[in-house]
């Protein structure tokens, strides 16, 4: 098993589907440690299993007391993300005006997205070296792991500093609170328990930070690379944007794999696990399962207009499904809406293999968009 590695980097799916094939019972050891359940409708179970998914979400890591805060927070960030979705509607508009003909993906998206967030991240009169801080984060190796040694050091100074700041900046807030959320820090601040450290409440922010930005910039990636890799016509798209999304989180999910330690001794699929162990369940796995899914290896957005589909698990399922699911939704939707909208669109350089980096990524491709009138197919 020492090569896998390498091919983990060649093409991670790929190597999910061979460590698949080899499997028994459902089941397959991950070369970098723990289980899999391969079963689509098992691992169904298990994701939905109130014993396996007792106690707190891993999501929040040891941060949060109770798996009732760990809700309350996410409640929290979700309705302030929705109560700000006209302002990032606007800002998308003139961050997607400002996109060169030619940009390079996935990175031009991260910024895309990132930017129309910003003032839903941190609010306008936050101070400057506050949101400079996240800017620099955003490529400095905060938002994704840095891909060399050296860049991670740097990121981990980076880390430290900006870690440090929200500190500061969590403790004025505290003694100055804001009368209605304005941004996702007033939104933890007003949810938090004001015996939690100011450290703490700094380190969730940086969560929300990632998470909030991260996973649908690389949706919006897929989104955009597998839609014109199959429609390469001056005509509109003839998918919907939301079927074109939702087909981009099951052919290539960013989240790729969802696991968990086992809360006490269990059996799964004739194995055996002590507490404690490690056991995961594939999105990509159960998104490509013969059972449910037409054409499971194609990319065809069309399904979502059809009755019949298998397991669909892009946010997770069960008791620590993504709260904010129905929220992120909307805003990959209508960054994809209005980055296409009376535009002419292609890509070139689109590879489906991913990159790993914190998730199932796109490795780099170019996107070619000029406003103006579309082809006259295209408005028949």
């Amino acid at each position: 098993m020492g090569g896998y590695r390498r091919r983990l980097r060649h093409d991670a799916f790929e190597y999910l589907e061979y460590l698949r094939d080899r499997g028994s019972n459902g089941m397959l050891r991950i070369p970098w440690g723990g289980w899999c359940v391969t079963d689509t409708a098992k691992a169904h179970s298990v994701l939905r299993d109130a014993e396996f998914n007792s106690g707190r979400s891993a999501f929040f890591s040891d941060m949060l007391p109770t798996r009732e805060a760990q809700i309350e927070v996410g409640r929290a960030v979700r309705n302030l993300l929705r109560s700000q979705l006209p302002e990032y509607r606007v800002a998308l508009a003139v961050e997607v005006s400002r996109l060169p003909a030619a940009s390079q993906w996935p990175a031009a998206g991260i910024d895309l997205v990132y930017r129309s967030m910003r003032d839903i991240l941190l609010h306008p009169e936050s101070p400057g070296h506050l949101r400079d801080l996240m800017d620099r984060g955003v490529h400095g190796g905060i938002m994704f792991q840095a891909p060399t040694v050296r860049q991670r050091i740097r990121a981990e100074f980076l880390r430290t500093k900006f870690n440090q700041a929200f500190t500061e900046e969590v403790a004025r807030r505290r003694k100055n609170p804001a009368e209605e959320p304005r941004d996702v820090l007033d939104a933890l601040l007003a949810t938090c328990s004001e015996s939690l450290p100011d450290e703490t409440v700094s380190a969730l922010f940086g969560t929300m930070y990632r998470s909030s930005v991260a996973p649908s910039a690389s949706t919006l990636a897929w989104s955009v690379l597998l839609a014109f890799m199959h429609h390469a016509s001056d005509s509109p798209l003839p998918w919907p944007a939301d079927w074109i999304v939702r087909e981009a989180m099951r052919h290539r999910p960013m989240v790729w794999m969802v696991g968990r330690a086992v809360p006490h001794d269990t059996e799964i699929n004739g194995v055996s696990f002590k507490a404690g162990e490690f056991v995961s369940t594939s999105p990509y796995l159960m998104h490509h399962a013969e059972q449910g899914w037409t054409d499971h290896d194609v990319f065809r957005p069309e399904r979502w207009g059809e009755p019949e589909r298998g397991p669909f698990i892009p946010f997770g399922a069960g008791p620590f499904i993504c709260s904010s699911a129905a929220v992120a939704m909307e805003l990959m939707t209508d960054a994809l809406t209005v980055l296409t909208d009376g535009a002419r669109v292609s890509v070139t350089g689109g590879d489906t293999r991913p990159v790993m980096i914190e998730g199932a990524v796109p490795r780099p491709f170019t996107l070619h968009r000029s406003v103006g009138q579309l082809h006259a197919a295209g408005r028949d």
